[in-house]
């Protein structure tokens, strides 16, 4: 019997955390069952620093960005006994069930629980797209939209001065906003880590050749678009002004994509995921990760989903070589 569940959100925020936790509450609500809201994450739960939640505690969230239960890091947690007291504390707090909305380092953290006991259930929230077992992760169409928008006007100035504009995004190692904005976007060139062999001397070179062929062609500005997995942009920019004599801007665009209303997508992906997560339980499901393959919800067993492998889509690719801006 599930009576009680808690909630929490941990790692870094993204935009449809709130729709999550509100699809948790109301989709318990319906089942008759408890929700313990645990403020900032695995701290908060070592700390036992929890909140009730009902329907009117959720009320008006769905549209907000960031989570209003709140998130942290904590080194602690990271400890094996950091995690028997965090498993304890769920135990304290009579608990069935723990719902774990974040990226992968969240749900490592709801393995270890698992293996002491703990019924767990993830919804991957990140806006990086980087949890193998899931299609698309909640935030990230939030921070490509962001991002496109920023870039969009970004190209505007590079127009108007005439000169190469260098865009980093977000994504950590991970190269899915890059390829999605630079897609849409139409950037001339986009930089991806998954595609990246290491040399910066071969990537700034070609680099060079594509700005100087364009501008023999008549094209007067040139826009890059590149992740945060490569980095360097300011030390690329440097090379690239100094090799073509042609004025060279960066803009990192920085924790603004983390931020903002959520969009339709990001609100319905997290609302069925929530919901899901809470019906598993219901059902007798134990230590999964929700996710989302071929416009369906379904979920993993937590330790077959952190063990998988996620590249970016081979065709995709091909794609984005043949759209970019001449």
């Amino acid at each position: 019997m599930i009576n009680r569940i808690g909630v929490l959100t941990s790692g870094g925020d993204a935009p449809g955390m709130n729709a999550a936790i509100r699809a948790v509450v109301r989709t318990a609500a319906q089942h008759g069952v408890e929700v313990i809201g645990i403020r900032k994450g695995y701290s908060g739960l070592l700390e036992m620093d929890t909140k009730g939640l009902g329907v009117d505690d959720v009320a008006d969230i769905i549209n907000t960005g960031g989570t209003f239960l709140y998130t942290a890091r904590s080194e602690e947690f990271r400890t094996a006994e950091g995690q028997r007291k965090a498993a304890d504390n769920v135990r304290e707090l009579g608990l069935d069930g723990l719902v774990v909305i974040g990226g992968d380092g969240s749900f490592e953290g709801a393995r270890r629980l698992s293996e002491l006991g703990i019924n767990v259930m993830g919804i991957p929230v990140t806006i990086d797209n980087d949890i193998a077992c899931t299609d698309y992760t909640i935030g990230f169409d939030t921070a490509v939209n962001t991002a496109m928008e920023a870039i969009d006007r970004i190209r505007e100035t590079s127009i108007s001065h005439e000169r190469v504009s260098i865009v980093e995004v977000m994504g950590r190692g991970a190269g899915y906003i890059s390829l999605w904005c630079g897609i849409a976007n139409g950037a001339e060139d986009i930089l991806i880590p998954e595609r990246y062999d290491g040399n910066m001397e071969a990537l700034i070179e070609k680099l060079v050749n594509h700005i100087l062929e364009n501008r023999r062609r008549g094209k007067t500005h040139h826009v890059i678009v590149n992740a945060e997995g490569i980095g360097h942009t300011h030390e690329i920019a440097e090379e690239l002004e100094k090799r073509t004599g042609i004025g060279t801007r960066t803009s990192i665009i920085g924790y603004l994509q983390r931020g903002g209303s959520p969009t339709a997508k990001d609100r319905v992906l997290a609302s069925l995921m929530g919901a899901y997560s809470v019906e598993r339980f219901i059902e007798g499901g134990s230590s999964e990760i929700v996710a989302v393959h071929n416009d369906k919800i379904i979920s993993y067993d937590i330790t077959e989903a952190l063990g998988m492998y996620k590249d970016i889509d081979a065709f995709m690719y091909k794609v984005s070589g043949l759209m970019v801006r001449s």
